[in-house]
């Protein structure tokens, strides 16, 4: 089993930055992609931004050149560098990593909790 933390959310003028992680323990063989979505109220959930193993970066149109993903800590840790807030921006974010917990097991999915990014005009 594998268990993802998120840190780093809250409450923030436009304009600003945060800096949102996400940390994955458990039983990890190999961790094939991180990435972070985010669903705005009423709104669906929406991707924003991929780092698959090889390092390959991927982002949403809305927040290219904004955010920027990234790795840390050995691998297990997958940062969004939010720079330039807009209030548009405002929705809870969750991380999701696609996760090999053995060799010979398929991958799969483990999501975040989720955590609130509000941005004030």
């Amino acid at each position: 089993q594998v268990q993802l933390v998120e840190s780093g959310g809250g409450l923030v003028q436009a304009g600003g930055s945060l800096r949102l992680s996400c940390t994955a323990s458990g039983t990890i063989f190999r961790i094939n992609s991180m990435s972070w979505y985010r669903q705005a109220p009423g709104k669906t959930r929406e991707l924003v931004a991929l780092i698959g193993r090889a390092g390959t970066v991927d982002y949403a149109d809305a927040v290219a050149g904004r955010f920027t993903i990234s790795r840390a800590n050995g691998g297990n840790t997958v940062d969004l560098q939010i720079n330039r807030l807009k209030p548009e921006d405002t929705a809870v974010y969750y991380c999701k990593f696609v996760v090999l917990s053995r060799s010979y097991t398929p991958p799969r999915e483990y999501w975040g909790q989720g955590i609130q990014v509000t941005v004030s005009s």
